[in-house]
């Protein structure tokens, strides 16, 4: 093999190390953002749909800020979906920081009666799973997958007073 060839393998070698090493830097372990629904208010709807903004707490609880240029969310309950929605928004987390971030999402006419055959088996509303599913667009390697999950816990009617 002549001098040149051998130098330029020697090259190829220290560059894909170093291109490795960097991505391994890009891969460091991140913790997952927190995410809390924290209110959901009525918007204008189409037709047979029903439009909601869902407010969101976003935590970051890394060192590193978190930017991102859009966000998708899906709603089940009950084991069946529910609502999704999508936004364009773009923003950033800042280390340690949090954010609200609000999301328009979309009922349909046949959800909602999906929803009901469902829930007709059930006595109350009160205490079904839910599950929220979305992602922090964020390009490439940015991008932030989150899930929350719980069971609904709806205000209780008080006592009438004597």
């Amino acid at each position: 093999m002549p001098h040149g060839y051998r130098h330029l393998l020697r090259l190829c070698l220290v560059l894909t190390i170093l291109l490795g090493l960097n991505a391994c830097a890009l891969f460091q372990a991140r913790d997952p953002v927190n995410i809390s629904v924290i209110g959901i208010e009525p918007l204008p709807g189409q037709d047979l749909e029903v439009r909601m903004a869902v407010k969101l707490r976003v935590q970051n609880p890394n060192e590193t800020p978190i930017d991102y240029n859009g966000i998708a969310l899906n709603l089940e309950v009950n084991g069946q979906p529910l609502a999704a929605g999508v936004s364009d928004q773009s923003g950033s987390i800042g280390r340690f920081g949090e954010s609200v971030l609000v999301v328009p999402v979309s009922v349909t006419a046949f959800t909602v009666l999906r929803q009901a055959v469902g829930l007709s088996r059930v006595q109350t509303l009160d205490g079904l799973p839910y599950v929220l599913r979305g992602k922090l667009a964020g390009g490439l390697f940015g991008t932030r997958r989150f899930s929350d999950s719980g069971r609904l816990s709806l205000p209780q009617p008080s006592a009438p007073s004597r």
